[in-house]
């Protein structure tokens, strides 16, 4: 692509933050033009000719992701970065799923702008572009919360995601929100009709799981009275979402590797293998790396189900989302519980904030849920909120502190197994249970 088609139309009716965008771009070498809606943008698109357009998404009229949409539908050389000040998941989600070559959230660093600009340009004139997905709706059910910048990055790579069919592996602690990311996925998916099958492989023994995933031929096993298709066969060209997939054995694990290999299974005691088209998500709370070096995990899987791979942050990393994450679970608490709570007061917040969450947004919801049943007005106060563990103080800073959380943290994430702890910690199963107990 040649300089001449360096062009940037930034777009926004906050005229100051057009200046400073306009300025640092000019002085960085581009040629820059502004428009103040979306409406004045597309009268200008023709004539200016961009090869990149920078848009908030809220203005009065038509907004950033309308003309994102009318672009692209359009012009699909011209790349589109979106700006907002709502970072909400579906925002993100549809601006990528668009084919937004990136999203940012409001303050915007000029600096930031000038550098998505340069890899614009230099990735547009190192390569040929590509079609981009349509858009499709947010969504449906089930979201995400944060600012956090690792949690813009996840929404935007949902929406990537669901533009294409590639194997998932969503890594991340209990409670951090991996299903609804593996829902999101799918639901904004050109699939999103075709069914979602989550399994949780720990809650199944091999026998079960291979029957719940491939199917039974009649008398395959003991009170098998009849066939049974199984989920990769009912998904249809839907998904399945494998939690826990760490936990599996390594003989159900090259079963599983063979079907991704060659999209056909065997049902449990059949002899005639089927097709499947299922996109396979997977999700694990485990160290993967250390269990394919204890021989528990088989590494080709690994790499065969981590085509691309997403981790979420723990909530105790991301302390600035907690009070938005928090303020969020109050609708959802208030439809279940039908108690009229529409705040959580500034010392309880303080108390959310301090505490370290092992069990993350699962933890932070069960805890608001406790107390908005226990409040008797519509404010949750501190002495509403039962937080079990560290709520911070000089005595849990000590050495013997941090182990012994850690310790329980790893027995949380292993269902109480001692031994399975131990091994996990490399320490002896009687030091497990002295932590455990102290």
């Amino acid at each position: 692509m040649s300089e001449e088609s360096h062009r940037i139309l930034v777009v926004d009716d906050d005229t100051d933050g057009l200046e400073v965008l306009q300025t640092r771009l000019q002085h960085a070498g581009y040629e820059v033009e502004t428009a103040e809606s979306a409406e004045k943008a597309l009268s200008r698109v023709s004539a200016f000719d961009p090869g990149l357009i920078v848009t908030d998404v809220r203005m009065s009229g038509m907004t950033g992701l309308e003309l994102l949409e009318k672009v692209r539908g359009a012009m699909d050389e011209v790349e589109v970065v979106i700006m907002t000040a709502h970072d909400d998941m579906e925002t993100a989600v549809t601006a990528m799923k668009s084919g937004a070559f990136d999203f940012l959230v409001k303050p915007v660093d000029p600096k930031t702008v000038q550098a998505l600009a340069d890899r614009c340009f230099r990735e547009r004139d190192l390569v040929e572009q590509t079609e981009t997905p349509e858009a499709v709706a947010a969504l449906p059910r089930g979201r995400l919360v944060g600012r956090d910048p690792r949690m813009i990055d996840i929404y935007k790579t949902i929406g990537v995601l669901a533009a294409n069919r590639a194997t998932v592996l969503i890594r991340g602690e209990t409670g951090t929100g991996k299903e609804v990311i593996a829902r999101g996925i799918h639901e904004n998916s050109e699939a999103s009709e075709q069914p979602f099958i989550a399994v949780n492989c720990t809650a199944l023994t091999d026998t079960l799981l291979e029957s719940e995933l491939f199917g039974h031929v009649k008398g395959a096993f003991t009170g098998a009275t009849g066939a049974r298709k199984g989920y990769f066969e009912l998904a249809g060209k839907g998904t399945i979402f494998l939690d826990e997939i760490g936990d599996t054995s390594p003989d159900f694990q090259t079963k599983l590797l063979r079907v991704l290999q060659e999209r056909r299974f065997y049902p449990v005691g059949g002899e005639q293998p089927k097709a499947t088209e299922a996109r396979v998500i997977a999700a694990t709370h485990q160290p993967v790396e250390r269990l394919i070096e204890q021989g528990r995990f088989r590494e080709d899987l690994y790499f065969r189900l981590k085509v691309v791979e997403i981790r979420v942050p723990p909530l105790r990393e991301r302390p600035g989302d907690i009070e938005l994450v928090a303020t969020a679970l109050l609708g959802r608490i208030r439809e279940e519980t039908g108690r009229d709570v529409r705040r959580i007061s500034d010392d309880a917040m303080a108390r959310l904030q301090e505490h370290a969450w092992p069990g993350n947004v699962r933890e932070l919801e069960n805890a608001l849920m406790r107390a908005a049943i226990v409040a008797r007005g519509t404010v949750i106060g501190a002495d509403h909120l039962i937080l079990e563990g560290r709520r911070g103080g000089p005595e849990d800073l000590t050495l013997e502190a941090a182990i012994r959380r850690h310790v329980r943290l790893v027995l949380e994430h292993v269902d109480g197994d001692v031994e399975a702890a131990a091994e996990l910690l490399e320490i002896e199963v009687d030091e497990v249970k002295e932590h455990q107990t102290a």
